[in-house]
């Protein structure tokens, strides 16, 4: 009697770590939105985080030490989401990091963690022109929603000068 043994090939699935990059006003909540759904991702949106914990607690005429606990607070939940994120790609789960990413460094070093899960890697970048972003932050200032930040006009044009659009080689 011939025994025949069959081997069941599994496929491996690998996650990936979705960065989202741009700009305030630029659609990196509404892209992530969408890729949440297409790939059954867990979508890590700073912003909603923040003012679920602490309010609104940006805006105009703000001071400096104003300025500073904003930052500190937010640097926090960005924290506890990569805790969150690397645990759920780990578990092979898509995951979207909405965080902007301005700067290069940046964006290098969650590819390095990517890589060091195990993931793989890719950029979602929003390139909007500084007329419409301008455009788009009049309309979402006007809106005052729970899940975004009023942000002046003049902080935007300061972001903008300070952001590194990524490079052809990042993209890829």
């Amino acid at each position: 009697m011939k025994s025949y043994v069959f081997e069941r090939l599994e496929m491996v699935q690998i996650a990936t770590l979705h960065l989202m990059v741009g700009l305030p006003c630029s659609g990196k909540t509404t892209l992530a939105r969408e890729l949440e759904r297409k790939y059954s991702a867990l979508r890590l949106t700073p912003d909603e985080w923040h003012i679920r914990l602490f309010g609104q607690d940006y805006g105009e005429n703000m001071t400096e030490s104003t300025e500073a606990k904003h930052d500190a607070r937010h640097d926090t939940v960005e924290s506890l989401m990569w805790d969150l994120a690397a645990r759920v790609l780990v578990l092979n789960v898509d995951v979207i990091l909405d965080f902007g990413c301005w700067v290069r460094s940046q964006r290098d070093e969650f590819r390095a963690r990517a890589k060091e899960l195990g993931a793989e890697f890719k950029i979602h970048f929003l390139d909007v022109s500084e007329a419409e972003l301008l455009e788009r932050l009049q309309t979402r200032n006007k809106q005052k929603t729970d899940t975004t930040f009023y942000i002046p006009e003049a902080k935007l044009k300061e972001w903008i000068q300070i952001f590194e659009p990524p490079t052809a080689e990042e993209l890829k």
